[in-house]
């Protein structure tokens, strides 16, 4: 598969390292933010949801509504910028510091016609649902499914339906295929959560 954009989710909290600038953190020389958006290199257009800040050129930036609604407001934000034809995008955290173009080309390669979304599962068979590739129509109907679902449960008619949904609600009823990483260095799923994940990273990136 050769055309699809890409969305990068930049917006957390980062509650676990004091609430710093997570995806500003350096691994390597680069900041995560900018290794990620370096493995979608090919990819069009390259979206990053978060925090207004200096970009790569060829970047457009966006906010989730509201700021720090989670990554299913933040898809919903990256989202309303394709165009309507994109067949694809890949949908990433901004804190996966070892992720590869390599990487990225396995999930493509395993999004088939049988299937809505491919995403990486880690050794214990979990899905690591913000490293992974989805069609992006099942994916609009998903999100829109979701928020008309969460907004009639909120009498008030909350204007951010979206905001602290969780992922497995979203992907709810998509068909998605596991894909195990086989290949060669440190698993492209990693996130970095701590000051010890960075650390490992450090190690792993050298």
């Amino acid at each position: 598969m050769d055309a699809y954009a890409a969305v990068v989710l930049a917006g957390g909290a980062a509650r676990r390292m004091g609430g710093v600038d997570k995806p500003a953190r350096t691994v390597g020389g680069l900041s995560m933010r900018d290794r990620v958006l370096a493995a979608v290199a090919d990819a069009a257009p390259r979206i990053l949801v978060g925090p207004a800040g200096p970009v790569p050129a060829g970047v457009r930036l966006t906010r989730e509504e509201p700021p720090g609604g989670g990554p299913v407001a933040a898809a919903a934000a990256g989202l309303a910028l394709l165009d309507p034809g994109t067949p694809v995008v890949a949908l990433l955290a901004a804190d996966l510091p070892l992720l590869t173009r390599a990487a990225v080309g396995e999930l493509l390669d395993h999004l088939d016609a049988g299937h809505d979304g491919a995403c990486h599962v880690d050794g214990d068979g979990r899905r690591q649902t913000l490293c992974g590739v989805w069609r992006v129509a099942p994916l609009r109907a998903a999100l829109d499914r979701l928020a008309a679902e969460r907004a009639a449960g909120q009498p008030d008619g909350s204007a951010a339906p979206l905001a602290g949904a969780p992922m497995r609600a979203l992907l709810a009823g998509l068909r998605v295929r596991e894909v195990p990483w086989v290949g060669a260095g440190p698993p492209p799923w990693f996130d970095c959560d701590t000051d010890e994940d960075v650390r490992r990273a450090e190690e792993w990136a050298r």
